[in-house]
């Protein structure tokens, strides 16, 4: 028999979902961060076993909004719910359920699927701590299976994907077997980009950024493909910050997504990366709508 069914990841923002996510796919599928907020669409991973296909959904984590991008993620998270075989609820094992923990398993009082507790990082925590951290969390909700692990160090892996595809339905293969996501080469640049300048910057730069890939077409004749893309920020102020002294912070982090983006699509690069402003766009919904955003 064939299974096959869809998975959500979902949790706080910054619990690890994206780490896991690659973590299980074996290559890097979703951009990480350590900074909150960095999955801002809902990425598609396929992981393809000989008696089973396993689509997990990553989501953004569940935060409250303090502007409409923040509510385009939500409801994109919350969405997700509702469109799944199984749901992977993603804790840290080194801390006791917050407000946001509590507020997402009471979400999932309305769920008709079964529901995973994900007790991630447990690198960072004492072999004593996951189980007390565990009891804590199964006050708040039943779920259908408890599973310690590290999504960072890759530790216990295999016991949940054995778990999911017990739980999933019979079903055929809905992707090719070499597919690992369905998400468009365009969208991938961008989001590679984007990781670049969260990496290198800070305090409301990673937050206030997005970026669009404006072109991106073949060379004729030499195996080079041209990117061109618009990194845009809410300030003029903030442009100084991503271009950097004498524009080595723009220049570092297009060598460092060149060499991502050459390594991705066995192709050499050339990429041409401009900074822009638009003012306030996280809360303007023409913006939301030319990034993408507003089909979370």
């Amino acid at each position: 028999m064939h299974r096959s069914g869809f998975v959500a990841l979902i949790g706080r923002p910054n619990v690890g979902k994206s780490t896991l996510l690659n973590a299980l796919l074996g290559e890097k599928v979703a951009i990480v961060s350590d900074k909150p907020q960095t999955t801002r669409n809902r990425i598609r991973a396929v992981l393809t076993l000989e008696q089973a296909q396993v689509i997990f959904i990553d989501t953004p984590g569940l935060h409250k909004p303090k502007h409409k991008l923040g509510e385009a993620m939500v409801r994109a998270a919350r969405a997700t719910l509702q469109e799944v075989d199984l749901v992977c609820f993603l804790v840290e094992a080194n801390r006791e359920p917050g407000p946001g923990d509590r507020y997402i398993a009471e979400l999932l009082k309305g769920s008709t699927v079964p529901v995973f507790l994900i007790m991630n990082k447990i690198d960072l925590a004492k072999p004593a701590l996951p189980a007390r951290r565990a009891d804590l969390y199964r006050a708040l909700h039943s779920f259908s299976g408890v599973f310690a692990l590290s999504a960072l160090k890759k530790q216990h892996l295999a016991e949940l994907v054995e778990a999911v595809v017990g739980l999933l339905p019979e079903g055929p293969q809905y992707y090719p077997p070499d597919m690992v996501t369905d998400q468009p080469e365009r969208f991938i640049a961008a989001e590679i980009i984007r990781e670049k300048i969260i990496h290198l910057t800070r305090e409301e730069i990673p937050f206030s950024v997005a970026v669009v890939v404006e072109e991106m077409a073949l060379r004729k004749g030499n195996g080079l493909i041209d990117i061109y893309a618009a990194i845009f920020v809410e300030r003029q102020s903030q442009v100084g910050i991503v271009v950097g002294k004498d524009g080595l912070l723009l220049k570092k982090a297009g060598t460092e997504a060149r060499r991502e983006l050459e390594a991705l699509l066995g192709l050499r690069v050339f990429l041409d990366l401009r900074v822009k402003v638009k003012p306030n766009w996280r809360n303007r919904d023409a913006n939301l709508h030319d990034f993408g955003y507003d089909r979370l």
